[in-house]
């Protein structure tokens, strides 16, 4: 019997993704969140009695600013060989051998696979073949998989393997590859980075993204961590998911229907983010809270976004003793309107909600409406496009979740307009 831990997309010392431009933000707590989150990795093993460790690609996050990022990485690597834990790993796209200028050497536990052709390591004790390839270049657009070896035969064989796979929404399509090439193999385990989700692919044999190890923006939402697996005598799998991050990304959508008031919101607000910190005990969140549903409250919000969005803020910093920091709000609330509502409001008032709603239900429109501002799209700073909050005129989704933004403050300031003129 033997275990070892999965890993992969580490990003260490990875940068913030302008969180430090949000006032309040918790910097330092995130910034040294992938090598606190690393640490977990090297302690998790140790306190394991784990045999050892792949990491399935990006180790880093592209060059280093400085010396710092290989000294912590050997420190860490040095505390495993003490332990006798061996380390493999595979160059990903962010840590090409094409890109990374720096580096230093690692203590002799700790293989990494080379660049230009596939290599195997032996753990000839324990009858283990492990069969990798680092990337050479950033963009790589073969299938790698097909240069493995065979597998040798009377060994466990893994397969290491930084992919996109068949595709995943939000990577880029690096060494695509098929489930069923992978499957064909004849491999044991398919070890796979470059996806930040965990996601189990197959479970004969197991293959599998652990997802990355810390979250650092809100479309990482959720547990971080790797994968303890354990195979017993007849090479039966056995797979645990670890957490190691230290701190967390969540999304807290509350349904506003039956508030009467804006406290009656700021209720439910507090009641969901207690569930979410029962969920996720004692640990420090990032959260991006969505107000949504249709409440009579929705006027008194809207008409003071500002106060309301500092009492979520603070109703947060209460609830959680400051262990919750709000990154962002969206209020998709909207009035409740009825067909007789809709005909005391005007003629046009409807005409736009049916706009708003066949926009959102039918993609071709929404296409439609991207390739209406593509001109629009050439003008906008290429900072502005960037990053997990980015615009993106040309993601339909991303339009769709915009308009449901819109509806709300727009309605709003149409009847706040109509008032006006009385």
């Amino acid at each position: 019997m033997f275990k070892f831990i999965h890993a992969a997309d580490i990003h260490l010392d990875s940068p913030l993704y302008k969180l430090d431009s949000y006032e309040g933000a918790p910097v330092d707590e995130i910034r040294q969140a992938t090598r606190r989150a690393f640490k977990n990795l090297v302690q998790t093993a140790i306190d394991e009695h784990v045999d050892f460790i792949i990491i399935a690609g990006d180790l880093y996050d592209g060059d280093w600013k400085d010396f710092n990022t290989g000294l912590y990485l050997v420190s860490q690597t040095g505390k495993l060989r003490e332990a006798g834990i061996s380390v493999y790993i595979t160059y990903g796209n962010h840590d090409a051998a094409s890109r990374i200028t720096r580096a230093l050497r690692l203590p002799d536990n700790v293989h990494i696979f080379p660049s230009n052709e596939p290599a195997t390591f032996s753990i000839h004790n324990l009858h283990i073949a492990i069969h990798g390839m680092s990337f050479a270049v950033p963009a790589i657009k073969e299938d790698l998989s097909r240069l493995y070896p065979s597998p040798i035969p009377g060994y466990f064989n893994i397969g290491v393997l930084h992919t996109s796979l068949s595709g995943r929404e939000g990577h880029e399509p690096y060494a695509p590859s098929t489930l069923a090439g992978l499957r064909q193999k004849g491999y044991d385990y398919w070890a796979l980075g470059h996806v930040h989700t965990k996601e189990i692919l197959c479970a004969d044999p197991p293959i599998l993204f652990p997802g990355n190890i810390q979250g650092r923006h809100i479309r990482e939402a959720g547990p971080k961590g790797c994968m303890l697996v354990s195979v017993d005598d007849k090479g039966s799998v056995d797979l645990e998911f670890k957490p190691l991050d230290v701190t967390r990304w969540a999304m807290l959508n509350v349904d506003s229907k039956g508030a009467e008031t804006g406290y009656d919101i700021i209720d439910l607000f507090r009641e969901q983010l207690e569930n979410l910190l029962n969920e996720n005990p004692g640990m420090p969140l990032v959260v991006r809270v969505i107000i949504e549903g249709e409440t009579p409250a929705h006027q008194e919000v809207l008409s003071n976004p500002e106060k309301w969005n500092n009492e979520i803020r603070a109703a947060a910093l209460d609830t959680s003793r400051e262990m919750v920091w709000v990154e962002k709000i969206q209020i998709r609330m909207r009035a409740p309107l009825s067909g007789q509502n809709l005909r005391e409001r005007g003629e046009a008032m409807g005409e736009l909600l049916k706009l708003f709603d066949e926009l959102a239900a039918d993609p071709d429109l929404l296409h439609c409406l991207s390739d209406e501002l593509i001109d629009l799209d050439k003008k906008i700073p290429k900072e502005i496009k960037e990053g997990p909050d980015g615009i993106r005129i040309n993601d339909v989704k991303w339009l769709k979740e915009l308009l449901e933004q819109a509806r709300p403050m727009l309605i709003q300031r149409l009847m706040q307009k109509k008032e006006d003129l009385k």
